[in-house]
């Protein structure tokens, strides 16, 4: 489709392509406004609005990005130069970069340091190959004989590092994880129950887990992925920097120079932050105005204005100038999510100093933050003191020792989980029913105005029958499993964690594209499982595995297939590069984690373990699986914690009470509330861990969202993602070089010596 022709045909009057591919007025229809008084200037700004587009609102000249629309005409390039994105280039880059991030990744499990490969970075070091490939290799046409140039032009030596090629390896490389979850349960398996999966049971249950949910996301692709609204906004900082990499790169020139020395600058900052002065991560007034004040008082502090340390407070205040842990998203985020999540810690607070100081669940006997077990009297709760010789619970001596508690925070926690998804399904089928159905029809019809999408139809689509098909093999491996492998789960308790991952995914794909964040679906998933498989927790395991499996893969495939669409990736080449980098990613996975358990079993079921092994995240992955396997007891009818499965019932009302209070006042439509986005930040992705970075976002988000976005949105078009993914890629880029450095991942550990910037207790000086 042209740049200048619209989605029905028209001709869009007085715009051209920028370098980004956005729309922008020509100079000469721009008005200088700055001489002119403020009513003048409102009075242009209106006649440029009605001049250009309807729908679009411009200030000073530039289109303010209000929604997925404007991303596609104006910040997006729905440019397609044609050029190949399957290539032998692509392969090698993307397994090479699979085998670095699922070998690292699987590594750290086991790893006294936790470290992942972030996607940015793994962008990043496929740019710098691919150009290397294409600039320190021969060109075919060196070469005078036609055979040598057909083996150089298929190993694509000297051909310039083409925009798909790129969006293909890296795709490869992040999907190598996809598998992660399937054998972290092998590993548990191994070291906790001393018995190890057979070839056939790992292969087929590895392929079923890391596979079984992309099936939601072809048939759902009219809904998840063609509209124009569903923007996956956590992932524009990746695809504007692809097409800055890429497109026009002579006209792009200022932009890759700021980009470069932002993450340059990024990386030299982040050395600060993570190592040498970790106060900057968590700067509290009140925590240093509490320095010499009574223990009692500075506990108090701590607990509500600490947060640079784990699970040390909630923050409240605290600032943090640690990229790593503040990240580009509230630089996409749109505002309609930032708001709710702004309303979310409002209540959070709230909640959590309640709950504590109310003595609520007993809640003064434990930490104010764990996600630990607990007896009565404060004690730890060691899960494998309730199990037999079989792996399952041994109820007798659950009766003796007495049922575990659990902190208030976490209980929040798992409450506010269930909350979000009960209001996320109604908030789906009550706002946005209407919008999904219409979506449909012009799918159907192929009328989807989005260009992207326009842009995309010359392309093959994937045929529906191929993701059926992959579905079908995928069920049948996983009744095979179920039936010869000892997993301990029976195949009806299969169907039943695909039913239950199937029913939850397309409403987490929809909340996923219009905001860019989900909500957290994990606990619900293992809390089902114990209940219907109740004492088995390697069943819990594999149930949890199945039915989250379904909804992660189902969100991480659509937002694929969004950047492919942005790019004009073809759709085959998409579900074809997506399998293949999942699978080799779940093959290395498997080989590392069996070294690994099977050298090092001691130290890893050593409760400490030492500086270069830990078993710590097996650990904890066991005694969640005993925990939910007492779902029955812990939150059933008669349990302590009922208020967690009931928060699905109340969850469900809260998007009604949201529909009700527009009918009685109209006006209310235009708040863009969203009760399920609310409920997840009142405490579902916050009751545990580092809080210092809850301000720091707020700030963040206002400065682009509030005012960058509204006031120079020439600015926030052209920087605001891209900066984003440069301070993304230097703080990540340092972090990787830390862990092995000084952190600990090479197997010794080089702390920064102690000083009042490092100090020995928490960094932001708290008690």
């Amino acid at each position: 489709m042209s740049n200048n022709v619209s989605p029905d045909g028209g001709i869009k009057p007085a715009a051209i392509a920028t370098t980004k591919g956005a729309y922008a007025p020509e100079e000469p229809s721009s008005p200088d406004l700055s001489s002119k008084s403020k009513d003048d200037q409102d009075h242009e700004v209106h006649q440029l609005h009605d001049e250009h587009d309807e729908d679009t609102v411009y200030v000073k000249g530039h289109p303010v990005i209000r929604n997925g629309m404007d991303v596609s005409k104006y910040l997006i390039s729905d440019r397609d130069d044609g050029d190949p994105s399957l290539t032998f280039r692509a392969i090698v880059l993307g397994s090479l970069f699979t085998a670095l991030s699922s070998v690292i990744t699987m590594l750290y499990v086991f790893k006294p340091t936790q470290m992942q490969v972030s996607a940015v970075f793994l962008q990043l070091l496929v740019y710098i190959f691919g150009q290397a490939w294409a600039l320190g290799t021969p060109r075919p046409d060196r070469f005078k004989s036609p055979w040598v140039q057909r083996i150089l032009r298929f190993l694509n030596f000297g051909q310039p590092f083409k925009i798909k090629e790129h969006v293909v390896a890296a795709l490869i490389a992040s999907s190598g994880n996809n598998g992660l979850s399937g054998v972290e349960v092998y590993g548990v398996e191994r070291l906790f129950y001393n018995r190890s999966v057979t070839a056939l049971t790992a292969v087929l249950a590895t392929f079923s887990i890391s596979l079984c949910g992309f099936v939601l996301a072809g048939v759902l692709r009219p809904l998840i992925v063609y509209p124009a609204e569903m923007v996956y906004w956590s992932t524009l900082p990746q695809v504007v920097l692809y097409q800055n990499l890429h497109f026009d790169q002579k006209a792009n020139r200022d932009r890759l120079i700021k980009f470069g020395w932002a993450l340059g600058i990024a990386a030299v900052w982040e050395i600060f932050p993570a190592y040498v002065m970790p106060w900057l991560g968590g700067i509290s007034v009140f925590c240093l105005a509490s320095m010499n004040a009574p223990e009692h008082t500075r506990t108090i502090f701590t607990t509500i204005f600490g947060g640079a340390s784990g699970n040390e407070g909630m923050g409240l205040f605290n600032i943090s100038l640690d990229w790593q842990y503040i990240q580009s998203q509230f630089l996409s985020l749109p505002l309609k999510q930032q708001l709710n999540t702004w309303i979310g810690y409002f209540f959070w607070y709230i909640a959590m100093l309640a709950l504590y100081y109310g003595n609520a669940w007993s809640a003064k006997k434990f930490p104010f933050m764990s996600t630990s077990l607990f007896h009565e009297n404060g004690t730890r709760f060691d899960s494998t003191t309730i199990l037999n010789n079989h792996g399952t619970i041994d109820f007798d001596k659950l009766e003796q020792i007495g049922l575990p508690y659990m902190t208030s925070s976490t209980v929040w926690g798992y409450f506010t989980m269930n909350l979000a998804i009960g209001a996320l399904i109604t908030h789906v089928i009550l706002f946005y029913g209407k919008d999904m159905l219409l979506a449909w029809k012009q799918a159907r019809s192929r009328t989807q105005p989005d260009p992207h999408y326009q842009g995309m139809l010359k392309y093959k689509e994937v045929p529906m029958w191929w993701y059926i098909a992959l579905f079908v093999l995928c069920f049948i491996a996983g009744i095979v499993v179920t039936t010869k492998g000892e997993t301990t789960l029976p195949v009806w308790g299969f169907i039943v964690a695909l039913l239950l991952g199937g029913f939850i995914a397309p409403f987490s794909c929809i909340l996923y594209g219009l905001y860019g964040t989900g909500v957290g679906t994990n606990a619900l998933s293992k809390m089902i499982g114990g209940v219907v498989h109740p004492g088995r927790p390697l069943a819990n395991l594999y149930f949890a595995s199945w039915s989250h499996q379904v909804i992660l893969l189902a969100v991480n495939l659509s937002n694929w297939l969004k950047v492919g669409q942005y790019t004009k990736v073809p759709h085959r080449v998409m579900f074809a590069t997506q399998i293949y980098g999942t699978l080799l990613g779940a093959a290395l996975n498997y080989v590392v984690m069996t070294t690994i358990v099977s050298n090092q079993k001691d130290i890893l079921l050593d409760p400490v373990g030492n500086n270069v092994w830990s078993g710590s995240t097996m650990q904890s992955l066991n005694s969640q699986a005993v925990t939910w396997a007492m779902a029955k007891q812990i939150y059933g009818e008669n349990g302590r914690y009922l208020i967690v499965p009931l928060g699905l019932v109340i969850g469900l009302a809260l998007p009604f009470a949201h529909w009700g209070v527009i009918k009685v006042f109209p006006r209310a439509k235009d708040w863009p509330i969203n009760t399920a986005i609310i409920a997840s930040y009142s405490g579902a992705t916050t009751y545990f861990g580092i809080t210092s970075w809850i301000w720091s976002s707020i700030a963040v988000g206002i400065f682009s969202q509030v005012y960058l976005r509204r006031r120079l949105p020439n600015i926030y078009n052209k920087y605001n993602y891209l900066i984003g993914a440069a301070l993304d890629g230097g703080s990540q880029i340092i972090i990787f070089i830390l862990s092995f450095a000084v952190f600990g991942a090479s197997g010794k550990e080089r702390p920064f010596p102690t000083w009042w910037g490092r100090p020995d207790g928490n960094p932001d000086h708290c008690l």
